[in-house]
């Protein structure tokens, strides 16, 4: 797709596998990759925590419709993980999802 979708995401789903000697065992695996995106920073903040420096980044990315998108997905562009915390239909034609993430403290 041509014009605002410039960027390449990567959306992921946590998966849950059963061991075969008890518990589990919990891994991210791609759900669909090389997705369009147009990403947007919102916000970015640095602060200073128990001596340790940490820094969070608030991000819009729309990318075109896919069913199947939840909050509870997280996704990958540009080196870095994303959490996304809100997933908002577009209201009118189904034609793009706004994906409101951020990275940094709890990195998906």
């Amino acid at each position: 797709m041509a014009g605002k979708y410039m960027h390449r995401v990567t959306l992921q789903v946590e998966e849950r596998v059963r061991l075969p000697l008890g518990g589990d065992r919990t891994s991210w695996v791609d759900w669909k990759i090389d997705v369009p995106a147009e990403v947007v920073p919102l916000s970015g903040r640095e602060f200073t925590a128990a001596t340790a420096e940490h820094g969070q980044v608030s991000a819009r990315m729309e990318v075109p419709f896919l069913p199947g998108v939840v909050n509870t997905m997280r996704l990958l562009f540009d080196g870095q993980i994303y959490a996304i915390r809100a997933v908002l239909p577009d209201p009118t034609a189904r034609r793009h999802l706004t994906l409101m993430v951020d990275a940094g403290i709890s990195d998906g």
